[in-house]
């Protein structure tokens, strides 16, 4: 299976849409000895711990095992779970999913939305269902609609053929983060253009997206798709950067802990934005914003 169509489903779809929502969790009041018809029946190694349906623990069969040895089966679960939860949140891309797998080098994680509700559990097999699902539904997709513009411009009679293509963004709104280059990336797919070319259009016009969502007020992406290339323009309303050149270091951020916690702001953007574009350029003003030019050729 080719990587970069692994990596582009990655960043277009989801956790809540391969997660598994029958997640069998336990109260923190129960009693450790109340593990033991559970993991045996499910064979499972470790389930939340919520309270009025909110993530508070993890309890592991490690745990359960520790409590048999020392005779604690009549302990509350809550005073032996791990309170130290690394989660994921139903709108995440996937691939952030896949960066704290490899980071933590975890079986699973809890998925909370934004009220830290648990809705969900992430394992490797749901990620790798979910690939093989997505997979199956693109290939239908494109049985299904055969649908292509590629001749577009040869056919349209003008001196200049220019198709202009705009997306608000929000700054600071999770929920929707990525849905403007994700609806870019559908309208370059249906006027037909190489899914090379989607695919670096799509990763590079995600992290500047991303960008605005954490760092600004609002912002827009403009594409303007030509006979020969794409051009897109990121605009924001934020901060400015003050170091543009330490900015495009890979690694380098600014983002605060709590966005960090959310799985974003790694200080890859900048550096993934110019490494799939044909031409990059980057202006910024402190305190009045940030514009981002790239360029991906056609031919």
């Amino acid at each position: 299976m080719e990587n970069n169509l692994l990596k582009e489903i990655a960043y277009d779809i989801k956790v809540s849409s391969v997660m598994n929502k029958n997640v069998l969790s336990i109260s923190g009041d129960s009693k450790m000895g109340d593990l033991r018809e559970i993991m045996r029946d499910r064979r499972i190694s470790g389930m939340p711990v919520v309270e009025n349906n909110e993530l508070i623990g993890i309890i592991t069969l490690e745990d359960f095992i520790k409590a048999i040895i020392n005779r604690e089966e009549n302990i509350l679960i809550k005073e032996k779970m791990s309170r130290d939860v690394k989660v994921l949140f139903e709108e995440e891309a996937l691939i952030n999913a896949l960066n704290k797998f490899e980071k933590f080098n975890y079986g699973r994680f809890p998925v909370i939305n934004n009220n830290k509700k648990l809705v969900g559990i992430l394992t490797k097999t749901d990620v790798i269902h979910g690939f093989l699902k997505t997979l199956e539904n693109k290939y239908q997709e494109e049985e299904i609609k055969g649908y292509r513009v590629s001749h577009f411009f040869e056919d349209v009679l003008a001196d200049k053929k220019e198709i202009i293509l705009e997306y608000e963004i929000m700054g600071g709104d999770f929920k929707i983060a990525g849905r403007g280059s994700s609806r870019l990336k559908k309208t370059l797919k249906r006027l037909g253009i190489h899914p090379n070319i989607i695919r670096r259009l799509a990763i590079a016009s995600y992290e500047a997206e991303m960008n605005v969502v954490i760092y600004a007020k609002r912002g827009t992406i403009k594409a303007f798709v030509f006979q020969d290339r794409i051009d897109v323009d990121v605009d924001d309303e934020g901060p400015g950067i003050p170091d543009v050149e330490k900015a495009m270091e890979p690694g380098f951020s600014t983002a605060p802990d709590w966005v960090r916690e959310l799985g974003f702001g790694a200080g890859m953007g900048l550096y993934n934005i110019k490494n799939c574009s044909d031409a990059f350029e980057i202006k910024s003003e402190v305190g009045l914003g940030t514009s981002l030019i790239f360029r991906v050729n056609i031919n």
